[in-house]
């Protein structure tokens, strides 16, 4: 079944994706954790500065070859000022991090934006990021439910996508690097992908984890095997089967190298993804040269390193991704 969508919201999609209409958007809607990455790059605290001409720099350069950027209200405006005019620009409506005082890692929004302030500020669509375990309990996920409901509902009112990532977790295993998560993650990820494609929700675009930790499928990690390849593809297939929205590929803070691979089988599986929202696998080396010899270093290797990295993962997508086009289209 192909979806319906207003002619605003597959405008803001076109501004979005790519010419094959494949979202190749970059991630840096890093907060708190692009903060400690720099501190520890430079070997001293960071400041709100750096974290705002990091991200400035990132825009300015690798957006001339990406489809879109993600940023965040907080610390990336300026960024979004600077990035390539073709380029779609997503912001962030979530609080970073959550609250760890109270049980279930509920979401909060920022509090001084709306969706209508979002869109005003040149947004072409909302990112709400929820971490969530379908194993919890009634009452919590129904409050993330209702929660998401509302969210949708403002995306709704002002014509802009909502694009809804999902972390999931589990309460008992909480190393989620692990090899006991690693054997919970797919049937939590096809859960998660089925629940939020639900109408109610009125997410555009589901931005999610692949269904395994690749560094436990046979042949791809170095340690333990948690999957046999056949494996690993069947839940990819099995994660395109679960919903008919269109549904992209969060990087997950794993290595460049790792992650093409990733694409690669999950094309190999079957697997109708339509992009990447990638993040750190991209530009995550470049903190390092930006925070320890400076704005010129940094642009240096973004220059040159990022550049390669985003061309890399762009002709893969050529030959991976499926067009959004499949699975929506304008509402006539």
């Amino acid at each position: 079944m192909v979806e319906e969508l207003s002619s605003e919201v597959m405008k803001h999609l076109k501004k979005l994706s790519n010419s094959d209409n494949v979202v190749s958007a970059l991630a840096i809607d890093q907060r708190g954790s692009l903060k400690r990455m720099i501190a520890s790059a430079a070997n001293q605290p960071s400041n709100e500065t750096e974290i705002v001409d990091f991200k400035k720099a990132v825009s300015r350069e690798l957006t001339k070859y990406t489809s879109a950027i993600l940023l965040d209200p907080e610390y990336g405006l300026p960024a979004s000022k600077v990035k390539a005019s073709d380029s779609g620009l997503l912001l962030a409506y979530e609080k970073t991090g959550y609250d760890a005082t109270e049980p279930g890692r509920l979401p909060d929004l920022l509090e001084h934006w709306s969706v209508r302030r979002l869109k005003e500020a040149g947004a072409d669509a909302v990112k709400f990021l929820l971490y969530y375990n379908p194993d919890e309990s009634e009452d919590i996920n129904q409050r993330k439910h209702a929660f998401v409901e509302r969210v949708g509902a403002e995306a709704k009112q002002y014509d802009l996508p909502l694009f809804m990532e999902v972390v999931t977790y589990d309460n008992n295993v909480t190393d989620a690097s692990s090899a006991e998560f690693a054997k919970l993650k797919p049937a939590k990820v096809l859960k998660s992908m089925a629940e939020f494609a639900k109408p109610q929700y009125n997410v555009t675009v589901l931005k999610m984890e692949v269904p395994v930790n690749m560094n436990f499928v046979e042949g791809y990690g170095d340690g333990e095997v948690v999957y046999t390849k056949e494996e690993a593809k069947k839940y990819f297939k099995e994660q395109s089967e679960v919903t008919t929205k269109p549904y992209i590929f969060l990087s997950g803070g794993v290595s460049f190298d790792l992650f093409k691979e990733t694409l690669k089988l999950a094309k190999e599986a079957g697997s109708t993804f339509s992009g990447v929202l990638c993040g750190r696998a991209t530009w995550r080396p470049g903190v390092q040269p930006f925070a320890a010899k400076g704005e010129e270093a940094g642009d240096k290797w973004l220059q040159t390193e990022g550049r390669h990295n985003v061309e890399e993962l762009n002709a893969i997508l050529k030959e991976t991704a499926t067009p959004w086009t499949n699975k929506v289209q304008e509402d006539k």
